[in-house]
């Protein structure tokens, strides 16, 4: 039984849908284990130089380099919102995910 709703933030859907289909599948899985526990998946996310991350998670995928960054939202329903899917390299994938929160505060 799915806990969490998973949603997208449109960024991040335009990110996923560019993922070769070899590291989709890697995605997908992680996406399939989000609905059933995205609270106790990942590590939390702190605040650095390049970027404040405070309440979001991150799934790593250390071999092929991807990254998901994501935030539990609503007090009822649980929602999993995913900010950015990308590459660690120059912390790109981070940058992002903060550039996109600040937009929606």
């Amino acid at each position: 039984m799915k806990k969490f709703e998973i949603v997208f933030l449109e960024e991040a859907k335009e990110e996923y849908g560019k993922l070769d289909g070899s590291i989709k599948k890697f995605v997908d899985i992680a996406i399939t284990k989000m609905q059933l526990r995205a609270d106790e998946l990942g590590e939390e996310l702190t605040k650095k130089s390049h970027s404040n991350l405070v309440g979001c998670r991150k799934i790593k995928f250390r071999k092929i380099g991807i990254r998901i960054v994501y935030r539990i939202i609503g007090d009822k329903a649980e929602i999993a919102e995913i900010i950015a899917v990308g590459k660690r390299e120059e912390n790109e994938v981070y940058k992002n995910a903060a550039k996109r929160l600040s937009k929606l505060q």
